[in-house]
């Protein structure tokens, strides 16, 4: 770890943990440039794997921090868990915002340093762990619920939900009450980078998939919905617009992928980093994810102005709200999906109105301004108490 030149003027560092650094970059980049025109000092432990040299140029310190995928290595988390502790009594932070489940669980030991740093402990989605009932995954909840039940209760940290479906989950895991939670909705759009324009009025319309090549995501469902449209002689491209993820315990293999192109009318893109200019380029955007905290892709398509078909599951139907922004389809149900892309796309004015509601949404309750200040006066309202 650098050499620490003192305390900051203002006394206020502000330790971010998450897996890795693209997701900084990508969802909480805003937050921390705002948080330092608010006087903090921000440091970052993550894993780094690209964007070091550009998240440093934004005058943010980084810590390499090892975090296996998924909840298994127990070994390694231990490792880790020592680690963050570790940086944590060095930093002295009055913040540590921690994203996602097993940066969470990390912290374990670190909130109990007698320090006064306070947490932010932002569940940012819970996906199959907390639902899927296979005994692996009891197994799983009976070793990570008791942790995050102590740090929910701990009286320097607060927990952070995105939808009232996982707060209910996470209630009747026994993880805390009500009034161990706050909710803020996701991680903000920039409104002046993701703009509206006109739907295209092209013979053969973009449908749109933003998301990393993932099972749970519901790339299959897309594919087979592709599959579908082109037996019926839709003339829309389907496309997965989306970078591999072969740590994830979810994740598609090249391999996989391309043989799903070949069955079928998908057509993948990869990673590309001019989203904007994609969405403009899209007449509608779906999500058939099988679960969402608060997906940017869905909250970045409306803010330009998309219609938007996703599944009927939490964090989705938050942003897609059924006949308003878009229409729910079932989830791990490609027929419907199919069924509900030709619908649409039949129905220009229609998906058009969709398109303006979603923006006027994203305007009022998503966009970085507003999800930034709720969090800021968050890490306030922790560093008022815990003096």
């Amino acid at each position: 770890m650098r050499e620490l030149q003192g305390p900051p003027a203002n006394g206020a560092r502000l330790l971010f943990v998450v897996t890795e650094d693209w997701y900084f970059w990508s969802h909480r980049r805003d937050l921390a440039l705002e948080a330092q025109k608010a006087g903090y000092e921000v440091w970052l432990a993550a894993r780094f794997s690209g964007h070091q040299e550009r998240i440093e140029a934004l005058g943010i310190h980084c810590m390499p921090l090892p975090v296996a995928r998924g909840l298994e290595a127990l070994f390694k988390d231990l490792k880790s868990m020592l680690l963050l502790a570790w940086m944590v009594w060095r930093l002295k932070p009055a913040i540590v915002h921690a994203v996602a489940l097993k940066p969470i669980f990390l912290c374990a030991l670190a909130a109990k340093l007698p320090i006064g740093t306070a947490f932010c402990l932002a569940a940012t989605g819970l996906g199959h762990l907390f639902t899927a009932q296979s005994l692996r995954n009891r197994a799983l909840r009976r070793l990570i619920v008791p942790p995050l039940a102590r740090l929910a209760k701990h009286r320097r940290s607060v927990f952070i939900v995105q939808n009232q479906d996982d707060l209910q989950t996470l209630i009747a895991a026994g993880v805390g009450s009500d009034r161990n939670f706050v909710q803020i909705r996701g991680s903000g759009v920039d409104i002046e980078r993701f703009v509206p324009s006109p739907l295209p009025q092209d013979a053969a319309p973009l449908v749109l998939m933003p998301s990393r090549v993932l099972k749970d995501k519901g790339v299959r469902e897309f594919a087979a919905a592709a599959r579908l449209l082109a037996a019926e002689g839709n003339s829309c491209r389907c496309v997965l617009v989306g970078g591999l993820d072969p740590g994830n315990p979810s994740a598609l293999s090249r391999d996989e992928l391309l043989a799903l192109c070949a069955e079928s009318n998908l057509i993948w893109w990869d990673h590309r980093d001019d989203l904007p200019t994609l969405l403009g380029e899209a007449t509608l955007v779906c999500l058939p994810s099988y679960r969402e905290g608060l997906p940017k892709a869905l909250l970045e398509a409306a803010s330009c102005g998309r219609p938007l078909v996703a599944t009927d599951v939490p964090g989705c139907r938050e942003i897609c709200l059924d006949g308003r922004t878009g229409r729910l389809v079932p989830v791990h149900d490609g027929g419907a999906l199919a069924r509900t892309i030709a619908a649409m796309l039949a129905d220009l004015p229609g998906m058009a109105r969709m398109g303006q509601v979603a923006r006027a949404l994203v305007e009022q309750e998503f966009s970085s301004t507003v999800i930034n200040r709720q969090t800021l006066d968050l890490y306030a309202s922790l560093r008022t108490a815990t003096r």
